[in-house]
């Protein structure tokens, strides 16, 4: 989708704003749940989508394909902005929380998918809050290595040695059940939202 996003960027940039839309109708569902994971409350996750954009389209002209893909840069919006939330809340901006918190809007969509994440999230309280990240943007968000370090700033060959490490570690303290639900989640997760 590269190629396409430039093209797009290239005609917003050149005064076609209209051409947004295509950008925000191929990134608004995983924007949402990339957000949604992080807060677990559907109100939140909306409001803080439309923030996302709003600033992706504020700032769509200062945006520089040399330094990453549309979608990296997009990610990275929106990790800012959750972050932004839990520190404008007065919370850490720590993903401890977004395991612990539990929307009760919709209760009856989301009992399986939060079941998952809460099952998940007890093994996950193993690791660092780095680690945390990396595997949940790697497993749940489905990100490249590419993309994780143009959000994070940390480079793949890191980030490759982190995840392995971490799924080592995962693999020796989880039950194989859980693992495996842990590996899945993501796409079970996605069906859900």
């Amino acid at each position: 989708m590269q190629a396409e996003d430039r093209k797009i960027i290239e005609s917003i940039k050149a005064g076609g704003l209209d051409e947004f839309a295509k950008l925000y109708d191929a990134y608004v569902k995983k924007i949402y749940n990339f957000i949604y994971f992080r807060t677990h409350h559907k109100e939140t996750a909306e409001d803080l989508t439309s923030q996302v954009f709003f600033k992706a389209l504020e700032k769509i002209r200062q945006f520089d394909e040399t330094r990453g893909a549309f979608s990296s840069w997009l990610y990275r919006i929106a990790r800012n902005t959750v972050i932004d939330h839990y520190r404008t809340k007065k919370e850490e901006a720590n993903f401890d929380e977004a395991y612990t918190k539990a929307s009760h809007a919709n209760l009856n969509e989301q009992i399986d998918a939060k079941n998952v994440i809460e099952e998940v999230g007890k093994y996950l309280d193993i690791l660092r809050p780095e680690q945390k990240e990396i595997i949940i943007m790697r497993v749940w968000d489905e990100l490249t290595y590419q993309e994780i370090s143009e959000i994070t700033g940390k480079s793949e060959g890191s980030l490759k040695m982190m995840f392995s490490r971490t799924m080592g570690e995962l693999r020796r303290e989880l039950p194989l059940a859980i693992f495996i639900v842990f590996i899945i989640g993501g796409k079970f997760y996605g069906r859900y939202h």
